[in-house]
């Protein structure tokens, strides 16, 4: 490692140790879960390259959500300030003062250039192109990394393809995730692709199945596919992994303040449970107006089910219908006997307006503030700014996980509430740190509204299942989580 380094920022033991792991290897992943300060590892082994001369570029990629948080915190924060960079970050419809900068890249500069783009725009041909053009131009000497590498776990997908040929001009390669496997130990192979074809030692993924998954041959009326009905050699994968990454738990490094779980039962009103058990018995419910509301697919119907649970539907003419529901209730009684700041969490563009609506009026205007993808870009750094801001008004942020579920710093929050779960063990993971991470000094609580007997209960369970899966796999034990006792 570079002896005497200027640190911005002083690293902790364990990302010194990760720095002596990967720091210099041609392609490395930091599987360093999130709050453990990945994003500064990266930044400090890209200003080791540069100062010995082996890179002057770095193409950072992250979601949509986490992008722009590079630019405006982790690189200002971590990079160090003997290292001369420039900043440029990807849009995708730009103004003329943004084209003007992105062309800038081609421009000559006595320093290290660190060019930032949403993982998204690899599937367009416009952000293929530009990648495309960045790789042959300064991938001799350059880095490339993924924040959050499971956007990339899907082998098929536009992005991971672009990526793929992309990163195989660049010199150095990085990942960086928290939770490589969120679904199935499958999650890891295209992961590993980027950074090098054949690094778990197969030639496709294919065979790579063939050696880690249990597959049957499944037949749906003509059509004939592939199911993955368990896994196998788990250990032996463990240990390829471990070859060229490093791992971490913040239980095993940090020294913070414990997530504790737990659940608040909400009854369904009668309304409620006749339209919960119409769908469910026969995939259709019939409203009072007289619209038709559908769900013949299985996907479709957990969905309207979950709808259900939070007091709107959507019909099958695109109309949303509302009804009572006492979920706002449970969490206006959670708010009112909680004394601080709380980020409310919900998969649902409705709830999430109503949310906001309600603490408002209750606690008072400017208490509340939404974040989720209608938020406007230029609203939602300072939403997170006044939220960090022990002296702001702001109370309680409400949001999206998929949207604002990664890269954020939350820890003002000691309350994480979920109004509206999904199946996705990703953002529910990546949504839980926003709170618990390094600066959080207090014990954080994690409180899940649940209809027992109903689809509440089953995503829970689901969670829980990939989360044993993902912990076998990196060879730790399954995390304590969200326990289930439902009511009598």
């Amino acid at each position: 490692m570079v002896v005497n380094y200027n640190y911005k920022l002083k690293p902790f033991d364990h990302q010194i140790t990760a720095l002596e792991r990967g720091w210099d290897r041609p392609e490395f992943g930091y599987f360093m879960e999130m709050g453990t300060g990945k994003s500064k590892v990266l930044l400090d082994n890209i200003g080791m390259l540069y100062l010995l001369g082996e890179i002057n570029f770095a193409l950072v990629i992250a979601p949509k959500g986490v992008y722009r948080n590079w630019v405006a915190k982790e690189i200002p924060e971590h990079m160090s300030d003997d290292i001369p960079h420039r900043v440029i970050r990807w849009v995708s419809s730009p103004n003329k003062t943004q084209q003007a900068e992105m062309r800038s890249v081609g421009e000559k500069f006595e320093g290290l250039t660190i060019f930032v783009m949403n993982v998204e725009a690899f599937s367009s041909v416009k952000g293929k192109t530009g990648g495309e053009w960045m790789a042959r131009t300064f991938g001799r000497n350059g880095l490339i990394a993924v924040d959050e590498s499971t956007t990339i776990k899907n082998p098929k997908a536009k992005r991971t393809k672009s990526l793929m040929r992309i990163a195989a001009a660049f010199k150095y390669k990085r990942l960086l995730t928290g939770s490589p496997i969120t679904k199935s130990p499958m999650d890891i192979y295209s992961q590993c692709e980027f950074l090098r074809p054949g690094l778990l030692g197969y030639d496709s993924f294919y065979s790579f199945q063939y050696r880690y998954a249990v597959v049957q041959r499944k037949t749906m009326g003509s059509h004939a596919f592939q199911q993955i009905v368990g896994y196998k050699n788990l250990d032996e994968l463990t240990e390829r992994i471990d070859a060229f990454s490093y791992r971490v738990l913040k239980q095993d490094c940090l020294d913070l303040p414990e997530k504790i779980y737990t659940v608040r039962y909400v009854e369904m009103t009668k309304q409620q449970r006749e339209m919960y058990n119409s769908i469910k018995q026969y995939a259709l419910v019939m409203l009072d107006s007289g619209e038709l509301s559908t769900a013949p697919a299985v996907i479709t119907q957990m969905l309207r089910l979950q709808q259900i649970m939070s007091g709107h539907l959507k019909t099958d003419d695109g109309e949303t219908i509302y009804f009572e529901s006492k979920r706002m209730d449970a969490l206006k009684e959670l708010i009112e006997e909680h004394d601080g700041k709380a980020i409310i969490w919900s998969r649902f563009r409705y709830d999430i307006q109503q949310i906001t609506k309600m603490l408002n009026e209750t606690f008072g205007q400017g208490c509340a503030a939404s974040f989720y993808g209608d938020t406007p870009d230029d609203e939602r750094q300072r939403i997170v700014e006044d939220f960090q801001d022990k002296n702001s008004k702001l109370k309680f942020f409400v949001g999206n996980p998929a949207t604002a579920g990664y890269g954020l710093t939350l820890t003002e929050a000691d309350l994480v509430v979920y109004y509206a779960n999904d199946f996705n063990l990703e953002t529910r993971a990546q949504s839980e740190d926003r709170a618990h991470r390094i600066g959080q000094k207090n014990n954080v609580t994690y409180v899940d509204l649940i209809t027992d007997g109903t689809i509440d209960e089953k995503i829970v369970t689901s969670l829980q299942s990939k989360i044993d899966i993902s912990a076998k796999v990196l060879g730790e034990e399954a995390r304590e989580w969200l326990t289930l006792t439902p009511k009598k």
